[in-house]
């Protein structure tokens, strides 16, 4: 069953005294299981993002912590900073990350705002998927009046507080309000300019953000604004969706910039806000520099830039992850202002558990020492995955050596669909390599479970038998795999570089060698199990794969020959 993860994203109000964003932060590492990925701070704008995880009762304890603290350190009546803000810790985002539903998001965000009300004595909307009334969804609507009119706004009926006190006494006077969400994932992204103009930032801004900008008669930034039949302004509508944007002027880097929120990446991502910007700074006499990611972002926002880019130079798409990785953040500019490391901005790699280190981390002459140790794994089953991950790469070279051949532009395309197929199953067996393993220690675990009682016999009976059956059909993938990524070597031996025949033609014998090797891996562990219809049909359809790569690497050895 999938773990339930939640992401709180608090904004606080402070981004400069790093002693006191350090003791906010970290006192949500006091909650055994929530993991902090990221404190992202900025002084310009006096506020620091911070991004923790973990299971939804949890960070929702956490994140209570963290407010408190907050409110115990941050003094609202001397705070400025550059962006719109009305409380110590200004906005608590909960985003759904894995094993949970938004909707389920939304009742662990107002239990989170009722307790802080409650306990804390600080008044709060709830906004996003949240909110409890239309006109409390949208985060500025909430916030407007920023501090400076957050007393007049609580006595204001219409917006009283969701949780929380109506009234503006001494300890909201130095908390000041929170906005409390349920949301998709947000990515907060800054676009850098080469002006200090924040009025031509925002200009630009207008022209890309949802909102767009209010229509006015004669001149478009201080003519009179054209209202509709009920008195409301009419907007001209920016050219994306999804996109919320405000100019502004750093002075810690002495630029401007445009400050958005792509608040859902599938309608507009990342890479076409950064283009679209280009466009419309170029057409307004700017230059974007660069850009910046506030907080954290997920791995496959990264890899598509980097396919849009590779696209557009017409270059192959069947890279390593990590060279998509380099090509995006120059692409995007995102080391423009600061240092970019991945392992501290992807998600995903910060999910990673660094605890447990993995066959595949290790270097050749480290799996080597480590297969040739006492230990009984890793044995034959992952060392035949690893050969044929070493297999299907050298084919997946020849594509990408091909695609980028002079004068063989017209079938770039072509090449780099192999390389990308090319590339999935190279990370496919490079995940058997661990499981293999992994499916062995399974196998030993069972054994090691209690037997002194009739009832621990039979569990653990049937434990030794699943994870026989598991430790089965894992070197089978492995033959279905190795045998499925020889058709990459095949087109790369018939129509690739005449020059890296030999290349495929080794990552075939590679695929060969996996496919036997964890042939031997299936028949043996079959041998255990005490389902004979499950052993009769795996030991029949492998020993077809097994037939099959044979015949195949016969007649790919007889094209290499014609071609040689």
């Amino acid at each position: 069953m999938e773990k339930r993860l939640i992401e709180c994203v608090p904004n606080i109000s402070e981004g400069r005294d790093n002693d006191k964003i350090q003791r906010i932060a970290r006192v949500v590492e006091t909650i055994e299981g929530v993991k902090l990925l990221d404190i992202d701070p900025g002084k310009a704008t006096n506020r620091t993002v911070i991004t923790f995880v973990g299971e939804p009762e949890k960070v929702i304890e956490a994140a209570f912590l963290l407010i408190k603290e907050a409110s115990e350190l941050i003094d609202m009546k001397k705070h400025s900073g550059e962006h719109p803000r009305f409380g110590a810790t200004d906005v608590c985002p909960l985003v759904p990350i894995s094993g949970i539903s938004l909707e389920e998001t939304v009742t662990y965000a107002h239990q989170l705002g009722e307790r802080v009300g409650k306990e804390l004595g600080i008044p709060g909307y709830f906004y996003e998927k949240a909110a409890r009334t239309e006109k409390r969804i949208n985060l500025a609507n909430c916030r407007s009046g920023e501090y400076e009119g957050l007393k007049d706004k609580l006595a204001n009926p219409v917006w009283k507080p969701d949780f929380g006190p109506a009234g503006f006494n001494s300890n909201v006077a130095k908390t000041g309000a929170i906005a409390i969400s349920a949301r998709d994932f947000l990515i907060a992204y800054n676009v850098n300019l080469n002006t200090t103009s924040t009025r031509r930032a925002n200009a630009i801004a207008f022209d890309i953000r949802e909102a767009g900008r209010i229509k006015r008669e004669g001149n478009p930034s201080t003519g009179k604004k054209v209202l509709d039949e009920h008195g409301e302004p009419v907007r001209i509508p920016g050219k994306l969706k999804a996109v919320k944007g405000i100019g502004w002027y750093i002075e810690e880097y002495g630029i401007a910039q445009i400050s958005y929120n792509l608040t859902n990446i599938s309608i507009t991502s990342m890479h076409e806000a950064f283009d679209a910007t280009c466009k419309a700074a170029d057409a307004r006499g700017l230059r974007v520099t660069g850009s910046e990611l506030i907080g954290l972002i997920p791995l496959q926002a990264m890899l598509d830039a980097a396919d849009y880019y590779l696209i557009k130079q017409e270059r192959s798409l069947g890279i390593a992850e990590s060279e998509k990785i380099k090509i995006a953040v120059k692409s995007l500019g995102l080391d423009d202002l600061k240092p970019f490391n991945p392992e501290e901005k992807i998600i995903e790699y910060l999910l990673k558990d660094k605890q447990k280190v993995k066959l595949i981390d290790l270097t050749a002459a480290g799996l080597a020492e480590e297969t040739a140790s006492e230990s009984m794994a890793p044995g034959g089953g992952s060392i035949a995955a690893y050969v044929g991950a070493l297999g299907v790469s050298l084919g997946t070279m020849v594509a990408n050596l091909s695609a980028h051949k002079p004068g063989w532009d017209d079938q770039w395309e072509t090449f780099s669909s192999w390389a990308v197929k090319g590339q999935a199953y190279k990370n496919k067996l490079l995940y058997l390599v661990d499981e293999d393993t992994n499916s062995f220690n399974g196998i030993i675990e069972a054994f090691r479970l209690p037997k002194g009682t009739a009832e621990e016999k039979t569990i653990r009976m049937e434990a030794v038998e699943n994870a026989t059956k598991y430790a089965t059909e894992i070197p089978f993938q492995v033959m279905k795999t190795a045998y499925d990524s020889i058709e990459v070597m095949e087109a790369m031996i018939k129509d690739g570089l005449p020059n890296s025949l030999s290349d495929a033609g080794v990552g075939v014998l590679c695929a060969r060698t996996a496919v036997i090797g964890a042939y031997f891996n299936v028949r043996i562990n079959a041998k255990d199990i005490k389902d004979k219809s499950f052993v009769d049909k795996i030991l029949s359809e492998a020993a077809v794969i097994y037939k099959k790569t044979l015949e195949l690497e016969s007649s790919v050895m007889d094209i290499i020959d014609s071609r040689m």
